[in-house]
């Protein structure tokens, strides 16, 4: 099958999940800069999880650049990779609701940790379907970056118990360091030219 449909669906439900995140903002109390602090938090919160949904946005664009088609198997590896974003508005809610608390936290890093799981699933499956020599697989490598993330969720999630701000920053290192882009696909792509 063609790939087109997967690709303008994923957007659609990217989309709907930035819509339905910024909708859980609120306006202040009042008509000044005091009137923001209490919602502080919760912006953060917003800020943390849109810079994460346009990684992950980011990403699997060039991903099914690299490729040509799909199969029912990809469909349901996307579907697993979008179900596990699609519970970013909530955990941002829960955490900028109660910020630096240890289950909001702990729950916000499990999300983060398998739609990073979900990620890789996708790729993996792509590549098994497209082949050991396809320019996905080549561009992968070892990913060192995306098994690098996962290890950070799962500490951050642990940490959320112990030290809910180091949990905090695990996160948001994470999100800087996949906000340096991933060329390796368009470096692939363009040797391949």
């Amino acid at each position: 099958m063609g790939k087109g449909r997967i690709e303008a669906f994923s957007d659609g439900v990217i989309a709907i999940i930035i819509t339905i995140m910024v909708l859980e903002l609120r306006v202040p109390e009042g008509a000044s800069l005091a009137a923001l602090r209490p919602l502080l938090p919760v912006f953060c919160a917003y800020v943390l999880s849109f810079i994460y949904v346009g990684i992950y946005w980011s990403n699997h664009h060039p991903m099914f650049h690299a490729v040509q088609k799909v199969n029912g198997a990809i469909l349901w590896a996307n579907l697993h990779l979008l179900f596990w974003l699609s519970l970013l508005p909530a955990v941002t809610h829960w955490i900028g609701e109660s910020p630096l608390s240890a289950w909001p936290g702990a729950m916000y890093g499990m999300v983060l940790f398998m739609a990073a799981i979900a990620y890789f699933i996708l790729t993996h499956v792509l590549m098994r379907h497209h082949g050991a020599d396809s320019t996905l697989a080549r561009a992968m490598g070892r990913d060192v970056k995306g098994k690098m993330s996962v290890g950070l969720y799962l500490a951050g999630v642990a940490l959320a118990f112990v030290a809910p701000w180091v949990s905090a920053l695990l996160y948001t290192l994470t999100a800087a360091m996949w906000l340096i882009p991933d060329r390796r696909i368009e470096r692939v792509l363009s040797a391949e030219s």
